[in-house]
């Protein structure tokens, strides 16, 4: 798969080799499954070795009634994508440490695994009422509060399981996937060309991270190169949606802390942001311009220089006053605590993973699009609260603001677009820091040229998984202002 470096391993070779890839320092990204046909499935592991090394790529077939030895002990991150197999692909791990469905509820009774290739696509997903798989409680002093699925304003389908004592909240268990929308199972026996809509409709506010992603993957399968003005443009886009991303992030944080000011603020400079997004290409969220092969037409750029500096000047005083504002500053420090070694463990990615110390960013170190052309800051932290994952986030403005105007200040002439066709056969995987932390897709084109299989890893499906564990032992009146601060959606997850 271009552009990795390919490894075949058998089932009884992977735990060893995961071992020694943890002690060398690298990190498993993704696991995932595919049919090459519809006798076999394959198991595949995206690895990551280091900084400027290329991914590795491991292959493991698996034979029919096959039981492949879980990996969750040695590098817990792999738990949900285990589990996730095993919903969708009808997969059995031996000793998983969460022997539990993840996508599928209780009481699902689908006809084969989902995403076998024999599953009838018109068919819809059969469900029988069942009770919910809850923990046994033995103190009558621990409480259920069940919140969710439906939940006030506009937020997603998703239920929290709050077990607590009075404001202590014990244990914390989310239930998502409650609107899975399949859109994997969408892409497939679809024309490559077709599959970008369906990725900048995976999370509305991660679109152009998904298009570049899915069109990267698709490009890298074809060995297409793009225009240079193409790639630095796509760099422009991609930083324009992590400003607007990052802007609602800090007013829906005042919302949580009720510092009713600070919100509206922050949500007039998203505001503002998204009108800039739309004057210069006709879509508040930056949609149908990344196309296979480069971009579908020009932005509009003139006065966009002006307006960004305008931008920075109003958030610079934003930001003062939020960093001078105690009663917001109290409710964030401390709040929803990581550790470097949870973030690394569980699989955070992300401006949460780099407030907890851990230095990484796709655009740094496996750079795509123009990024290594360009100064780069990355903005880390240490402490692993709110605040931190807050700086980190307003840190991230900083540097946009001034990648953005260098964009616009060395933007190269020449076309937009060449010819994108992946081969029949081929595969491709490409990736993306988007605004919440690293994207991938693999694709894979069958021998009539279309979509056999879309992998999709969005970072709210990493994030999710590790937001729980700053939720134990903590107390109900930060739990909105920890949530908040990981900046999670229910759509990324969810599929």
């Amino acid at each position: 798969m271009n552009p990795c470096v390919l490894r075949d391993l058998a089932a009884h070779q992977l735990r060893h080799a995961c071992r020694v890839l943890l002690d060398a320092g690298g990190r498993m990204q993704i696991a995932y499954a595919w049919h090459p046909n519809h006798k076999l499935i394959e198991v595949r592991y995206l690895v990551s070795v280091g900084a400027g090394r290329p991914f590795e790529l491991w292959r493991c077939p698996v034979e029919a009634d096959q039981a492949l030895p879980s990996l969750a002990e040695e590098t817990p991150l792999l738990g949900w994508y285990e589990r996730e197999m095993a919903d969708l692909h009808g997969l059995v791990f031996q000793n998983h440490p969460e022997p539990h469905p993840l996508v599928l509820h209780e009481g699902a009774r689908p006809q084969r695994p989902p995403l076998d290739p024999a599953y009838p696509a018109d068919a819809p997903l059969a469900y029988v009422e069942a009770p919910i798989a809850l923990p046994h409680i033995r103190n009558p002093d621990v409480q259920l509060l069940p919140f969710g699925p439906v939940r006030a304003d506009v937020l997603e389908s998703a239920q929290f399981l709050f077990f607590y004592v009075g404001e202590s909240i014990l244990h914390y268990h989310p239930r998502l996937f409650f609107k899975h929308r399949g859109m994997e199972k969408r892409c497939e026996a679809k024309r490559p060309e077709q599959g970008v809509i369906l990725a900048e409709r995976v999370s509305g506010v991660g679109s152009v991270a998904h298009a570049l992603a899915y069109c990267q993957a698709l490009e890298a399968a074809a060995d297409c190169v793009m225009p240079q003005r193409a790639a630095w443009l796509r760099v422009l886009l991609a930083e324009l949606e992590r400003l607007y991303n990052h802007l609602h992030y800090l007013g829906h944080l005042c919302h949580t802390t009720t510092l009713k000011v600070g919100e509206a603020q922050g949500k007039l400079l998203e505001e503002k942001a998204k009108q800039l997004n739309a004057r210069a290409t006709g879509s508040r969220l930056l949609r149908g311009l990344v196309v296979p092969g480069g971009l579908a037409r020009e932005p509009r750029l003139d006065g966009l220089a002006d307006a960004l500096e305008t931008l920075r000047v109003e958030f610079f005083a934003y930001r003062q006053l939020l960093e001078k504002t105690d009663s917001h500053r109290d409710r964030l420090l401390t709040t929803g605590l990581l550790s470097h070694t949870l973030a690394f463990d569980q699989g955070a990615t992300g401006p949460v993973e780099r407030a907890s110390g851990l230095d990484r960013d796709l655009r740094r170190d496996h750079p795509y699009a123009a990024y290594a052309e360009l100064p780069l800051t990355v903005a880390g932290a240490t402490e692993g609260d709110a605040q931190a994952r807050a700086n980190v986030r307003m840190d991230e403005i900083e540097a946009s603001l001034a990648l953005l105007q260098r964009v616009l200040l060395m933007l190269p002439d020449g076309p937009l677009r060449v010819p994108c066709a992946p081969p029949p056969g081929s595969e491709g995987l490409g990736w993306a820091e988007s605004p919440r932390g690293s994207l991938y897709y693999a694709v894979h084109v069958d021998a009539d040229g279309r979509l056999a299989r879309v992998k999709i890893k969005s970072p709210s499906f990493s994030n999710w998984r590790v937001f729980p564990y700053t939720v134990h032992d903590s107390n109900m009146m930060d739990y909105a202002i920890n949530e908040a601060s990981f900046g999670l959606t229910v759509a990324g997850c969810d599929r």
